[in-house]
């Protein structure tokens, strides 16, 4: 299995982690509650759930198709874009219910525009690997 591959499925078990651990807190916090909901959600879905497709995608479907990746590099910019929007989501999102700030909303809206630039990257490349089956 490639490096990458093995640090995608990594990240998504320390999201999967991540955002357990948030869901306890707020549990036991409810009156913070809703600031932590949109990271809690996103550190399960983008975090766990799609790191863990990428890096499986990754290894199996190019076996499956019997050819090799487009491209490792774009899975090698694509793993750094979806963590860094990720994280920057998750840091965005309390902020910006906290205080309010331009600031903070500018570094939510680029997050999510770094995550959804990762996403793309994954559906291209894996469209571009299994073109021709």
């Amino acid at each position: 299995m490639e490096r990458i591959v093995v640090w995608y499925l990594r990240m998504s078990v320390v999201y999967f982690v991540a955002g357990a651990v948030i869901g306890i807190g707020m549990l036991l916090w409810p009156g913070e509650a809703s600031y932590y909901l949109p990271v809690h959600v996103h550190m399960n879905l983008l975090g766990f759930m799609s790191m863990m497709i990428y890096g499986v995608g990754y290894h199996i479907l190019p076996k499956f198709s019997g050819k090799l990746l487009y491209s490792t590099r774009i899975m090698n910019i694509q793993f750094w874009a979806a963590n860094a929007g990720l994280l920057g989501m998750s840091a965005g999102w309390p902020l910006v219910a906290a205080f309010d700030s331009a600031a903070y909303e500018t570094l939510l809206t680029a997050s999510a525009f770094l995550s959804l630039g990762a996403v793309v990257l994954f559906a291209f490349n894996i469209l571009k690997t299994i073109k021709s089956v």
